[in-house]
């Protein structure tokens, strides 16, 4: 039902979001157009409680409705999607079968699995199996986590779902208070098994994996400005999750004042929810740090903030997690750098900073750069998770990151860099932006390096990504770095608007390694030479087995998970000038 446009909601969109939401392409930031494909529901929500409360500070509720309605020109409570295909009651819960569970698939966070009877003989029989439609968003952005032949997947709809594997049938829906990213991890606790996950308000969950029912729900982190991206790591009866933050975004504003947040891990008991400790990413609480030039009060130090999620190191009683930029000055040693944090007691036992003085926010790319910290740094954020990998003779901790450099580090030795290879070129936007994977020999590396032909973010002005710049996966050799091979994207000049840009996180599995595209495409290379063997151009509208309706778009954030003969992965990523999307897309070999 289209919404007669009220005669002052216009006005108040521009006094309340124009400034933020017209400039079009920031990161992190959906352009207006994007936020026009939501419900308005999902719109008024994230003003009540979501991730755009504090900035929908002094809002009546009658503005943020009138604001929900215009934007999306929908009528509040006429859009509920009517969900079909409910699984048939009966079958119980186990998590036998070959599984893909959490983000990396392991403690190791390898991204690799050999379980698995897809071959790269069988790709040209690799065919649709069903497609699942994720009601009322425009991106698609929860890594499907395969356990027990069931799929779990989070949305940002605030919706986690649990679907049959074969069928895309959906046993349970359960809601949360905010936007589910973070893949699902499943593990067994006392005598049931739980499936955890994290919100966009910095809430952790354990949901009943067969019934859905809520057994703790647990607040992570008290600050409105933190949330959980990376999928919490469970082991020995305990969770880890990771904090990370939203104030990069705000700083836009000159009259916001800069920053407060700070990242972290927090350790809770699986079974009940009860903290345990927080490590924060630096232990140094923000203060005071002078005002900006219209006089607004800035602080500092802020961000560090952990996306990936954490690798868990059994032997030597540690967890790995990488950090983003600090948000604002001072920075601090541990930004942009890996953590080793102890197990037991939340203790960094050892960081190692791979670029230092790195302080930036989204404001350093904006005309108006009032709230840019100055110096400012190149945001060189870690956002994949770590690769703990076991060669022969010794464990390598490989680690992508965006200023385009592959790194090695010597978990024995305090982090001490073994090697670091050079794979692209870097950048807000650029170099490895959400995963590597590995296969125990080689580490396979997709680049972003997406390119805007403006690069500075104006109000009203669409960035238009290069459809020649950006993109290419790499091979390398764990021992020592050595490039193996490289294959350039190929360009994507027949779509409009697109960009080669590899920032997804990749997965591989035996003889293969899958990467998706910010175009829409999700490729297969052999791991011997890297030729592409597969393509599947995911930008199309689907028919769903839930009857809601859906299209693919941009292939970022998650990578596929693969599990038996199946092969899952997610498609839609409607911010920063993606092509929106809302689909989970299953394969199989007929």
């Amino acid at each position: 039902m289209l919404l007669a446009q009220a005669p002052d909601a216009e006005a108040l969109y521009k006094k309340a979001c124009a400034l933020c939401h017209d400039v079009r392409g920031a990161a992190r930031i959906p352009p207006r157009e994007t936020i026009a494909r939501m419900s308005p529901e999902l719109v008024y929500e994230s003003m009540v409680s979501g991730l755009m409360r504090d900035q929908s500070v002094g809002l009546s509720d009658a503005d943020k409705k009138l604001l929900a309605e215009h934007i999306t020109a929908k009528k509040l409570g006429m859009t509920k999607a009517v969900m079909t295909g409910a699984c048939a009651a009966g079958r119980t819960f186990r998590m036998t079968g070959p599984n893909w569970n959490g983000w990396g698939n392991g403690l190791q966070n390898l991204r690799f699995q050999k379980d698995t009877t897809i071959t790269a003989e069988q790709l040209p029989k690799l065919k649709l199996k069903w497609a699942f439609g994720l009601p009322g968003t425009i991106i698609a952005y929860g890594q499907p986590t395969v356990v027990g032949g069931r799929v779990f997947t989070g949305s940002a709809n605030r919706s986690v779902y649990s679907l049959d594997a074969a069928t895309g049938c959906y046993h349970w829906i359960f809601e949360a208070t905010g936007n589910v990213r973070s893949a699902i991890t499943v593990a067994k606790v006392g005598d049931r098994h739980l499936a955890f996950f994290g919100d966009s308000r910095a809430r952790a969950y354990a949901v009943d994996a067969e019934t859905g029912k809520l057994v703790w729900k647990a607040t992570a982190d008290e600050s409105n400005l933190v949330r959980v991206t990376g999928a919490p790591a469970y082991h020995d009866g305990k969770l880890y999750v990771p904090l990370s933050t939203t104030e990069d975004g705000p700083a836009v504003n000159p009259k916001y004042e800069c920053c407060v947040s700070r990242g972290g891990v927090v350790a809770l008991n699986a079974a009940t929810g009860a903290k345990l400790w927080t490590a924060y990413s630096f232990v140094e609480e923000p203060t005071k740090r002078g005002k900006n030039k219209i006089g607004t009060q800035l602080w500092g130090p802020s961000g560090a903030a952990i996306w990936n999620s954490p690798t868990i190191d059994v032997k030597r009683k540690v967890l790995y997690a990488g950090t983003g930029d600090n948000h604002s000055h001072p920075a601090t040693t541990t930004s942009d750098a890996v953590l080793a944090i102890a197990l037991d007691s939340g203790k960094i036992v050892w960081h190692r900073q791979l670029t230092p003085a790195d302080a930036f926010n989204v404001a350093c790319v904006t005309p108006d750069k009032t709230n840019c910290p100055d110096p400012r740094g190149p945001d060189h954020d870690i956002g994949s998770s770590v690769n703990l990998v076991s060669l022969r003779n010794r464990d390598v901790l490989v680690v992508g990151q965006k200023s385009g450099i592959v790194w090695a580090l010597d978990p024995d030795k305090q982090g001490a860099v073994l090697w670091k290879t050079g794979v692209g070129r870097g950048g807000e936007l650029g170099g490895v932006q959400w995963g590597t994977a590995s296969d125990n020999t080689n580490v396979y590396v997709a680049v972003s390096d997406i390119v805007f032909q403006d690069p500075e973010l104006k109000p009203g002005v669409r960035m238009k990504p290069d459809p020649k710049v950006g993109g290419g996966l790499f091979a390398l050799q764990v021992a020592t770095g050595e490039k193996i091979w490289h294959t350039p994207a190929p360009p994507c000049h027949d779509r409009p608007g697109c960009s080669p840009a590899q920032s997804a996180a990749v997965t591989a599995i035996p003889g293969l390694v899958f990467s998706g595209s910010v175009d829409g495409r999700l490729r297969a290379y052999s791991t011997r030479d890297g030729r592409i063997v597969w393509e599947y151009d995911t930008a199309r509208e689907f028919p769903t087995v839930n009857g809601v309706k859906a299209n693919g778009g941009s292939m970022d954030a998650s990578g596929p998970t693969f599990a038996g003969g199946m092969m899952f992965v997610n498609s839609g990523y409607g911010t920063w000038g993606g092509f929106p999307g809302n689909v989970l897309l299953a394969f199989g070999v007929e």
